[in-house]
């Protein structure tokens, strides 16, 4: 193997060293933004998959609903009630337990949101650790 020496001066080295790493870290940044822009995209499409899949999902449980309703004013004719009393008193019952259900995950959904559970307490206990640690050796 033969000894090849670089008689560059140093600062010529230094130079040439700086400009290679900068032009490294910023190809590293234009990958990690062409990443980052494709996963977004991803993630996006997924998104609006999602959002379509949930737009059927309300409108099947719609639809189940308008079958619950009709099925239990058919029972309710079959045990003698009129047709128009049987509809009316079947919507305003399946409306009243879609109501209730809906009520009770609203109201668990926002007592879970409230109080301490948004409270970051094992950070905030650390940072204040942390604080007295530097309080003690800077005095």
């Amino acid at each position: 193997m033969a000894n090849h020496r670089d008689e560059r001066p140093l600062s010529e080295l230094v130079t040439g060293l700086v400009a290679d790493i900068s032009g490294l870290f910023r190809k590293e940044i234009d990958l990690a933004k062409t990443e980052a822009s494709e996963k977004l995209d991803r993630a996006i499409g997924s998104l609006e998959t999602l959002l379509i899949g949930l737009v059927f999902a309300i409108a099947a449980i719609g639809l189940l609903l308008g079958a619950v309703v009709k099925g239990l004013a058919a029972f309710l004719v079959a045990q003698g009630m009129t047709v128009a009393n049987a509809e009316t008193l079947s919507a305003a019952i399946v409306g009243l337990v879609v109501a209730l259900l809906s009520w009770i995950m609203v109201s668990r959904g926002l007592s879970t949101l409230r109080g301490s559970s948004l409270r970051l307490d094992r950070t905030a206990a650390s940072l204040q650790r942390d604080v007295t640690v530097v309080k003690r050796r800077v005095q």
